[in-house]
């Protein structure tokens, strides 16, 4: 792990009274590692930098695991002062003042056996008592469902019942009017897949504000549903897949591992259920139901001149065999594509995104959009070739471009 963590964060660390700590001899003890990014001018910083000292104060004092774990901050701060004040508060160590442009998002922890990110904790681990379910890793879905699932004729079934069947994890609110929307296409839906002899199942994980509004809803479902009066079940679940909002439709395949997060959008695509089991696709042409996804992280959009669907496939049929190459790349170490690829012709939809972005009317025009950033990389050349495609996206990949602002 040495190794790694030196590529990772370099090979000095600091701590609040100015003293170096090897990143070599860190590595050697550890199993794993929590990267803290935060700024001191951010109220929800400090708010969590205190609970998550008195997480790992009551970590280190009490816990069998204590030496296993290590935390290190990485800032945002643009003042050094204002960085050395909010180390001093710290009882962990922090990536040098003139090192913290290694940034990421969020609070992760680090596995020793993959030497790979595994787990976003959203801030949960301290709000748990010091080491109960260290560390922390990411269960599968058949330990966290595990338990009696309701029918709506108020029958049940056990868990189990789900192995070697597709699975949808639908988190969704009977008060919620989206939601009430999809249900009502999912069920078609699910009827079309279960008549095709298709083994398909889905669990209904309710936000509903009652148990109530939880049975009259579910009363509408032909599928499963976790008991209502299970909020730790319902709330694990929530956790296993970071949910932020509703609906949402996670898709498994019969190993239980991910297909899409992306559910709903595939169901309202497909009303035929003609591309089941919904697979991710390499490239998508923009639409107003996919345009979510533009929000998940980094994506390609070509932008051509065209008016209709069909004229969309030359580009399409551009860029795909560069997303297949990078699905299966990242696939193959088992991590999220990095990018999502997309065309997008002439339309409304098009109009608004070109507006929203700041981007030039040209086409076709080359770009990659990371929304949660409020960055924009454009390529605006002549022609569009599947050459210039390839080196836009290894250069972003590789860091090599420089963002403007969105």
């Amino acid at each position: 792990m040495s190794e790694f963590l030196v590529n990772l964060l370099g090979e000095r660390l600091v701590n609040g009274e100015k003293a170096e700590l090897d990143v070599h001899a860190l590595g050697s003890k550890l199993s794993l590692l929590g990267l803290y990014f935060g700024c001191s001018l951010n109220g929800p910083c400090k708010q969590f930098n205190a609970s998550l000292c008195e997480f790992y104060s009551k970590f280190k004092k009490s816990s069998e695991h204590k030496d296993k774990l290590e935390i290190v901050f990485i800032s945002s701060d643009q003042d050094q002062k204002q960085w050395q004040d909010f180390l001093q508060e710290m009882q962990w160590p922090a990536l040098p003042f003139k090192d913290r442009h290694k940034k990421g998002t969020a609070f992760f922890l680090n596995n020793k056996k993959t030497e790979s990110v595994v787990l976003p904790l959203l801030c949960s681990a301290p709000t748990r008592p010091a080491g109960l379910e260290f560390p922390w890793g990411p269960k599968p879905f058949a330990e966290v469902v595990d338990g009696p699932l309701l029918r709506n004729n108020r029958q049940t079934t056990d868990s189990s019942a789900l192995e070697g069947s597709y699975v949808g994890v639908y988190f969704s609110a009977h008060w919620c009017p989206p939601c009430r929307s999809l249900t009502r296409v999912l069920v078609e839906s699910y009827r079309k897949v279960k008549e095709s002899g298709h083994k398909f199942e889905i669990v209904f994980v309710s936000a509903d504000r009652s148990e109530e509004s939880f049975t009259q809803y579910f009363s509408e479902m032909p599928w499963l549903a976790v008991p209502y009066t299970d909020e730790a079940r319902r709330s694990r679940l929530n956790r296993l897949y970071g949910i932020q909002g509703i609906p949402t439709l996670i898709l498994l395949d019969t190993e239980g591992h991910m297909i899409t997060r992306q559910g709903r959008v595939e169901i309202l695509n497909d009303p035929d259920c003609r591309l089941f089991p919904w697979h991710p696709r390499p490239v998508l042409e923009l639409s107003e139901s996919n345009a979510v996804q533009l929000h998940e992280g980094p994506c390609l959009v070509l932008f051509v001149d065209a008016e209709e669907e069909g004229e969309l496939e030359p580009a399409k049929e551009l860029i795909q065999p560069i997303a297949e190459k990078i699905m299966a790349k990242y696939k193959a170490k088992e991590e999220e594509t990095p990018l999502l690829f997309f065309v997008a012709g002439e339309d409304d939809m098009s109009d608004s995104l070109r507006d929203y972005t700041n981007l030039p009317e040209a086409a076709p025009l080359l770009t990659i959009l990371d929304m949660s950033a409020r960055a924009k990389y454009v390529k605006d050349v002549e022609e569009i070739t599947p050459a210039v495609v390839e080196q836009f996206v290894s250069d972003f990949l590789a860091e090599k471009l420089k963002p403007e602002p969105i």
